[in-house]
């Protein structure tokens, strides 16, 4: 049986969480890849002898050399500054921009055919700068935000209820940030809407906890951020693409005319399979939803800019 190559660039938290869950649903032989030598050549190891245990015969292994992720057929970019509690968005957006276009020439020259699903944050202008600088069709480079955003208030909304989260659907749009757009009409549990279940004051606290989700943990954390969650997700996206699951998932996908939007990389439901964004998914916005949405754009495209004038003053 053909199993795909699956490269994570980055073998922090979130990375080798996820490489961890991929490994385990076999979803792929792994690379895991890091700058920091034998960092993913310790952690590569160390998930490899868990298989014996955990039942999966996947090959997992770690490098510092970009030559070893060819013929990837996905590549995850989770490298990058993590959040801190206090940090100015354009300091991490000016330390990640860097990063990410790094990572992006390498896989361009070993990993050209691969897809590309970006998590550093800032999400959306990650998004736009990898696929800039790899110059690969939009619809092979994908942001993992909506996923998790989307889980973290699904599991707000059973915890309200008290109900298993399998029950519960939730979509959220947007920026992966305080802008982002928990769409409540589009939400139901078990099929019901949510707006027949939950009062309005009860569906704005939900929506506000959703927006702050990652500011919460890291809060919490005091060092680092999510990772969990986070890894979750990125498996859930991946494991769509590599078994054409064809998912609706939201994810930050390119628009070129939906929901009135052109050239733009914002988070939006869409078909995620083995072509990887394979259409995107329009839904309908309350008025007061379609502000909040357009709002949300209105920030990522500066903040798209800002990546763009630190590339060109970096290069």
């Amino acid at each position: 049986m053909h199993l795909p190559k699956i490269t994570i660039v980055g073998a922090g938290q979130v990375g080798s969480t996820a490489a961890h869950l991929m490994a385990k649903k076999e979803l792929g032989n792994l690379v895991l890849l890091d700058i920091d030598v034998g960092m993913a050549q310790g952690k590569a190891l160390d998930i490899a002898e868990a298989g014996p245990v955990e039942g999966f015969d996947v090959d997992v292994s770690g490098t510092d050399d970009y030559a070893d992720i060819a013929g990837s057929e996905v590549v995850v970019i989770t490298a990058g500054s993590p959040r801190q509690p206090g940090m100015e968005r354009t300091e991490l957006l000016r330390r990640n921009v860097r990063v990410v276009a790094a990572a992006s020439r390498e896989i361009a020259r070993h990993a050209p055919e691969a897809y590309i699903v970006l998590v550093t944050n800032p999400l959306d202008a990650m998004v736009c700068a990898a696929q800039e600088v790899t110059g690969f069709p939009a619809h092979r480079v994908m942001g993992m935000a909506g996923v998790l955003d989307s889980a973290r208030m699904r599991r707000f909304i059973a915890q309200e209820l008290g109900v298993s989260g399998k029950d519960v659907t939730a979509m959220v749009l947007g920026g992966h940030g305080d802008r982002m757009v928990p769409v409540t009409g589009s939400s139901t549990v078990g099929g019901i809407p949510l707006t027949e279940l939950l009062p309005r004051e009860r569906l704005d606290a939900i929506v506000e906890r959703t927006r702050h989700g990652g500011g919460e943990v890291v809060e919490l954390l005091k060092t680092g951020s999510a990772y969990y969650a986070p890894g979750a997700s990125i498996v859930d996206m991946v494991e769509s693409i590599v078994r054409d699951q064809r998912r609706i998932r939201p994810v930050a996908a390119y628009l070129k005319g939906e929901y009135g939007i052109e050239d733009l990389y914002i988070g939006v439901p869409a078909i995620i399979g083995a072509g990887g964004v394979e259409r995107v998914v329009e839904i309908g916005l309350t008025d007061s939803e379609r502000l909040q949405f357009d709002a949300s754009v209105d920030t990522v495209r500066e903040m798209i800019d800002e990546a763009r004038d630190a590339l060109d003053a970096g290069s």
